[in-house]
């Protein structure tokens, strides 16, 4: 969300409101475009707190440097419920195509909030629903449709919605996946054309590829589910610059033998190993995948060993590591869910353990974190899910 304003013209205009206000006796308070030391807004970053009781999401004005302060009035109601202790997922929060809705799991009340997103930043519930299943962990969404996926036994599946202009939601008949006890997805994700679904079977190192119907249903791919190349597949990605390139992380393979996958996605959903895949990350619980914007370079985060690792990505598909960085100096941060600004000029890492959101400058695949890293999330926050907008 860029400032409409020049500085000279922020200066001019601001120092006409105190002038104005001083006459009437008034006191102004900041405009929410300035931060307090005159930073411009330039976008947001929202956080699911996944707080047990009443489920918030907190949400924070970002800054040109990369700076992070609370929205006025976070954090805010989603509606339902949080579990109060970590999902163990990737895309408990996202955000709509067109930036106008916020879409969360309530993992403590089986439901999905929608928030709508106002233009300074502040979220409003419109909809809260059923999940269709058991403790949600992920959702995905791709212009109408919407997909979550239920973990807990008995209630493991992929569920279908349609969301409408009004940010309600409803259940697609039919497109309900049931997933076998023990399964524990941990992702579910569409691709960049909306015309494919990815998911990860965490406990059972398993992927599910699915094409699209018009209907909106989801339909398994030949030979799908596929065997992962390591223990516990993860996070998935597809990457923004080719609809048909998918990325998995392997979180469970033990010591330092984390992986990174990466497969082409066929027209019928097949999943095909990319070159010498996996490429070997050389840390421990490769979980949360990223990627920059322009489709250069996939960020990876090492929960177990506190660091985030960075490959480029060539034409075809494949990795090349190009080294890790420490999340914090502070040991067991709990860094998990990691998001780019649009920009792709910062990384932020929400670190679960601490309660706090790390901020990095990102170059190239050279992380380096800001000086006002890190910023503390509310209260009782046990946060899974990090957008940035």
């Amino acid at each position: 969300m860029q400032s409409i304003w020049r500085v000279l013209t922020r200066r001019l205009f601001t120092a006409s409101l105190i002038a104005t206000a001083i006459g009437a006796g008034a006191i102004v308070a900041p405009t929410s475009a300035l931060a307090a030391g005159g930073d411009a807004v330039t976008g947001h970053v929202y956080l699911n707190d996944n707080t047990a009781g009443a489920n918030t999401i907190g949400a924070f004005d970002r800054h040109a440097d990369g700076s992070l302060t609370p929205v006025a009035g976070s954090p805010f109601n989603a509606g339902g419920a949080g579990t109060g202790s970590g999902l163990a997922s990737q895309g408990a929060l996202q955000l709509t195509d067109d930036g106008q809705f916020l879409l969360a799991v309530d993992a403590g009340s089986n439901q999905v909030s929608v928030l709508k997103v106002n233009k300074n930043g502040s979220l409003k519930p419109v909809e809260v629903t059923s999940s269709g299943g058991r403790l949600p962990v992920s959702v995905t969404v791709h212009r109408d449709l919407v997909y979550v996926a239920n973990a807990a036994d008995g209630g493991a599946n992929y569920t279908g919605f349609r969301l409408h202009d009004d940010g309600s939601l409803t259940r697609i008949p039919h497109s309900t996946v049931p997933l076998p006890d023990g399964s524990q997805p941990g992702d579910i994700f569409f691709n960049g054309s909306g015309t494919k679904v990815v998911a990860t079977r965490i406990n059972t190192s398993l992927i599910d590829s699915f094409v699209v119907a018009p209907n909106g249903r989801l339909v398994a791919a030949p030979g799908s589910p596929y065997s992962a190349q390591g223990v516990g597949p993860f996070g998935s990605e597809f990457r923004p610059t080719d609809p048909n390139q998918l990325f998995v992380s392997n979180a469970h393979n033990g010591g330092l033998a984390g992986t990174v996958s990466a497969f082409s996605d066929g027209a019928d959903g097949t999943l095909a190993s990319i070159g010498s895949s996996p490429f070997p990350d050389n840390q421990a619980a490769p979980c949360w995948v990223e990627i920059t914007k322009n489709g250069e370079v996939l960020f990876t985060v090492n929960t177990a060993s506190g660091s985030i690792s960075s490959y480029s990505i060539a034409a075809d598909g494949a990795l090349t590591l190009l080294g890790s960085t420490p999340v914090s100096s502070a040991r067991g941060v709990g860094a998990v869910d990691a998001r780019l600004s649009p920009d792709n000029q910062t990384l932020y890492v929400n670190e679960s353990r601490v309660g706090t959101v790390g901020a990095f400058a990102v170059d190239g695949g050279n992380l380096t974190e800001l000086a006002s890293s890190p910023t503390a999330l509310p209260a009782g926050a046990t946060p899974a899910g990090l957008v940035v907008d």
